[in-house]
C-alpha cells in the first residue's frame, strides 16, 4: 500500500524540456544572434521615435 502522507516530489513534468538540435543551433549561431539584435533594436527605436512626436 502506498503511503499517502509522502507524495512523489520529482515528477517527469517538473523538469524543463530538453532543447532540440535546431533550437541549440539557433541559440548558438552568432550570425542569427546579430540579426535578431538589430531587429529588436529597430523595433525599440521605432517605438521610441514615434512615441515622442
Amino acid at each position: 500500500m502506498e503511503n499517502k502522507n509522502n507524495p512523489k516530489v520529482y515528477y517527469e513534468e517538473s523538469y524543463p524540456p530538453v532543447p532540440t538540435k535546431s533550437v541549440k543551433f539557433w541559440r548558438s549561431c552568432v550570425i542569427w544572434q546579430i540579426y535578431r539584435f538589430f531587429v529588436l533594436n529597430y523595433k525599440v527605436m521605432k517605438i521610441v521615435a514615434f512615441g515622442h512626436n
